[in-house]
Parts: structure tokens; C-alpha cells; sequence
């Protein structure tokens, strides 16, 4: 049996802070004297990210974190895994914690109605019901529910100006509309997004797509694939068991086992999604850095390559 010795948790909150900068420096030393890695997001309008280490060292940053302003019911979802899914711990000062651009959505204010794990599946069956996937294309192509909308979006900021320019299509007939993402966080600013253009029946999955792999039976589960998330482990499936995927080191997007064996796919390099995107210099850069950390593998050493994207 696998030995899941890692507690992660994935967090965030939507609260005012009205100087982030004065949390940082405690929050960061806090989380390097317990020895947790990960990302956490600072700015006015909350605190988010994704953090792994002991049980024990997360109960004590989580306990932190709840004394902040407005966070004492702080949102957490847990998972664990076998080995530390993060090479540093960084704590970060931020314009929005989840970056969408649009400086007048407040989640504070006004959000969708939050719709269960247990009551998703009934939801996103109702003929009356668009899904819409709020994630980046790379994560939506790893999997997605059953007859969900795929925006085709590079970034979440792309996400209102989507929206906006297939509205009339999307609510023709008055359709309600249920909106999901990796952890909810994109959700709160979606679905306040579509309160603020007038639409009242907006739903989102309570705890996004990680507490429904890990609360709903698979023989039952509406949901297709494998959930790319935020760190080492790259994908998760249902039970949050960690999936088959790999990661390009070079564009940092997910590579199932048929992108790895396409002549594209060079280790820590160049995979068929980013061969065309770089040039020869960037990928000279990305193999000698492969070099590097093949070469401080073998002396049982870390080497902290390119950093790992967030949830934005």
C-alpha cells in the first residue's frame, strides 16, 4: 500500500486586507520553520494557494492563517501524497489572488448559489442546465463533467470577454447555468461575474472539481478524465489518487502517455504542444537545465528547475 505521507492543502478566502504586504514576512517564516512548501497568494482581496508538509506542520500555517482578517472559515480542501509535490515555499504579493481583470467583481458581495457534490450530478443532468468549464484549455483536455462547455481559454482573464461574446447563444431559452473549476476559487469570481451581468440562476460546484472526485463514487461520478492540479503530481483522479499524466518541464502543461512518445516529446525540453513555440536558443536553455537536474539527481541532491503554474 502506498505510504501518503504528505498532507496538501489547497486553500483560499476571499477577505479584505488592507496592508498584505505586513502578513507576508510572519506568514513566510511560519511556513519555512515548519518546513511546508508550496504557493501562497497575497493580495487586498484575500489569500490563496496550495501548501504540503506534515500533518501536523499544516494544522499549525492553517491555524495562522485563520487569525488573518476574515479568515476564520477559511476554505481547505485536503489530499495527501506519497511524496513533497513542491520544490519551494513562496509566499507571494498579488493584484487579485485569482487573476480575471475585472476590478469591479467582488465575491464578497455576490456569488453564485454553491450547489454540494452530492447534488452536482442531478444539476448538470437537467436539459435546462448549460456547464460551463471556467479552466484553461490544457487543464479541460485531462478531463472535464460529462457535456461540459470548453471556452477554449488560454488564461482565466480571457474567461468575461468569452462570455460576453457568446451570452445570447449560452441563455437562449433561459437556460440556469452551473459553472466549475479545479478548487472553487475561479468559481466565486465567475459566477459574481454573471451576477453582475444580470444573471440571477448561477450555480458552482462547493469545493470545484477536487471535493467532488473525493466525496462522489466513481461508478457514479459524471466526470470524464483525469483533474490537472497545481503541483508535482500533475493530475489526480477519482478518490484524488494521483493520475497518469506527466508534465512538459519546458511549457509546464500536462502530457499524457501518447504525447510522450511522439517524437515532439523530449524530456525537460519540448513536448507536441510547445515544439513550435520556442526556438532554439530557449530550448538549448530548457535542455541544459534538464542536464542539471538529471546530474544533481544522481548526487541525491534538489534542484529547483522552472517553478510550477498556479491556479489562475
Amino acid at each position: 500500500m502506498t505510504n501518503h505521507s504528505i498532507t496538501v492543502a489547497a486553500l483560499y478566502q476571499f477577505t479584505r486586507f488592507d496592508d498584505p504586504a505586513a502578513l507576508r514576512g510572519p506568514l513566510l517564516a511560519l511556513c519555512e520553520e515548519v518546513g511546508i512548501k508550496g504557493t501562497l497568494l497575497l493580495a487586498k482581496e484575500g489569500i490563496n494557494g496550495t501548501v504540503a508538509g506534515s500533518e501536523n506542520a499544516i494544522q499549525q500555517v492553517l491555524a495562522h492563517i485563520r487569525t488573518l482578517p476574515g479568515c476564520a472559515n477559511l476554505d481547505v480542501k485536503f489530499s495527501h501524497a506519497a511524496d513533497m509535490p513542491f520544490h519551494r515555499m513562496k509566499v507571494r504579493l498579488k493584484r487579485e489572488i485569482v487573476t480575471m481583470g475585472e476590478p469591479d467583481i467582488d465575491p464578497t458581495l455576490s456569488v453564485g448559489h454553491y450547489v454540494d457534490p452530492q447534488d452536482w450530478n442531478a444539476l448538470i443532468s437537467d436539459p435546462d442546465t448549460i456547464v460551463i468549464d471556467t479552466r484553461n484549455d490544457y487543464e479541460v483536455a485531462c478531463g472535464t463533467f460529462r457535456g461540459a462547455i470548453d471556452p477554449h481559454t488560454a488564461s482565466f482573464r480571457e474567461f468575461p470577454e468569452w462570455f460576453r461574446q457568446h451570452r445570447d447563444e449560452l441563455l437562449e431559452g433561459g437556460k440556469k447555468v452551473a459553472m466549475f473549476c479545479t478548487g472553487g476559487i475561479r468559481c466565486e469570481k465567475s459566477t459574481s461575474f454573471l451576477r453582475a451581468e444580470g444573471i440571477d440562476e448561477v450555480y458552482h460546484l462547493k469545493g470545484g472539481i477536487l471535493k467532488y472526485l473525493e466525496q462522489v463514487p466513481e461508478e457514479t461520478s459524471l466526470w470524464d478524465g483525469e483533474c490537472f492540479v497545481f503541483d508535482e503530481r500533475v493530475t489526480v483522479k477519482h478518490g484524488l489518487e494521483v493520475g497518469a499524466y506527466g508534465l512538459c518541464r519546458a511549457c509546464r502543461r500536462p502530457v499524457c502517455e501518447a504525447d510522450q512518445q511522439s517524437p515532439h516529446y523530449v524530456e525537460g525540453v519540448s513536448c507536441p504542444h510547445c515544439v513550435d513555440e520556442r526556438d532554439e536558443g530557449q530550448r538549448a536553455r530548457y535542455a541544459e537545465r534538464q542536464r542539471q537536474e538529471e546530474l544533481a539527481r544522481k548526487r541525491g541532491l534538489s534542484h529547483v528547475g522552472a517553478e510550477f503554474p498556479h491556479e489562475e
